[in-house]
């Protein structure tokens, strides 16, 4: 309940101020086949689904082969079934695109309600400024929200623009992941003028000044980031705050420098996500037996790298 969740907000800023190795959570990784880093809140459940921006919606449809639109609780059934542990988040584009997000308040509530395999990571539209440092703080605190989610392209900004800098500032200080979406966008795709969205906006690069200004927010570069993708190895090899997620794609159809890298130098900073509902964790795990993925760090890439970024206990 929401009063049992301000009961523990002074508990939770005691920890939440601590390394991430120092934190607690109920989430049972020992008995999750896999943690997925990447999965999207589709329909609210007391809002029910905003058809404003269609036009997108079927763009993504056709580039994903997928028109998948299931509710919170369905997508926590889902991975509950298959033993996998998630974090999920949605995108607030609020500004952008025009769509009302889905509440962060009813993505906290159902981890909370589901702690033991699911964590919530909340979207803030940085062109609110001040008003989302407020309001990310407000969600750390009292309703345990454990990262945040970014996309340039769809909420038309880039990293470094100084008016997300107080969002950035209270993430930090919790010393939490941010997850920013990088390389091609298939939101947008193939409409006309790809509905006015900036895939260059999701340039990799563009999160340097980040990493060097915010030492303490662990970045979580999003998807294999084509067309850029030796820009985003280069700079997760440079900056140790750097991660990487595989998701929104097809294991089958990685770079073979992305590969590489993660069977190497990169071990330790690759992560499972899937991107569902586009993709699906089935399809993704399946892919990912044939990927060339060397046996000892299928675990650290499936699970063992998500419990140490996210601070979780074995």
């Amino acid at each position: 309940s929401k009063s049992k969740m301000r009961e523990s907000a002074g508990s939770l800023r005691a920890f939440s101020r601590a390394m991430p190795d120092d934190k607690e959570n109920d989430m049972k990784t020992d008995e999750l086949i896999a943690i997925d880093f990447h999965t999207h809140a589709e329909v609210s459940c007391c809002q029910g689904y905003d058809h404003f921006g269609d036009e997108f919606d079927r763009a993504a449809d056709k580039y994903f082969g997928s028109d998948r639109r299931p509710t919170i609780a369905e997508t926590v059934a889902y991975y509950r079934e298959r033993k996998l542990g998630l974090v999920m988040f949605t995108v607030d584009a609020e500004a952008q695109i025009g769509r009302r997000r889905i509440p962060n308040e009813e993505i906290a509530e159902a981890a909370q309600a589901n702690s033991d395999m699911m964590i919530a990571f909340a979207s803030i539209d940085p062109h609110k400024g001040v008003m989302g440092a407020r309001e990310a703080r407000r969600l750390v605190e009292e309703y345990g929200v454990r990262g945040f989610k970014f996309h340039p392209t769809v909420q038309g900004f880039q990293p470094y623009d100084r008016f997300a800098w107080p969002l950035y500032e209270v993430i930090a200080e919790y010393r939490l992941p941010a997850i920013f979406h990088t390389g091609h966008s298939g939101i947008g795709s193939g409409m006309r003028a790809g509905g006015g969205l900036r895939v260059a906006n999701s340039n990799p690069m563009l999160l340097e000044d980040v990493a060097i200004d915010f030492p303490d927010m662990q970045i979580v570069m999003a998807h294999p980031s084509w067309p850029w993708q030796d820009e985003a190895l280069s700079l997760c090899l440079h900056k140790p705050n750097i991660w990487i997620d595989l998701s929104g794609w097809s294991p089958r159809y990685f770079p073979p420098q992305l590969v590489q890298h993660a069977n190497t130098l990169l071990r330790d900073r690759i992560l499972f996500g899937s991107d569902f509902p586009l993709i699906t964790p089935d399809r993704w795990l399946a892919d990912f037996e044939k990927a060339g993925f060397k046996p000892e760090v299928v675990p650290l890439i499936l699970k063992q790298n998500a419990m140490r970024l996210l601070g979780l206990q074995a």
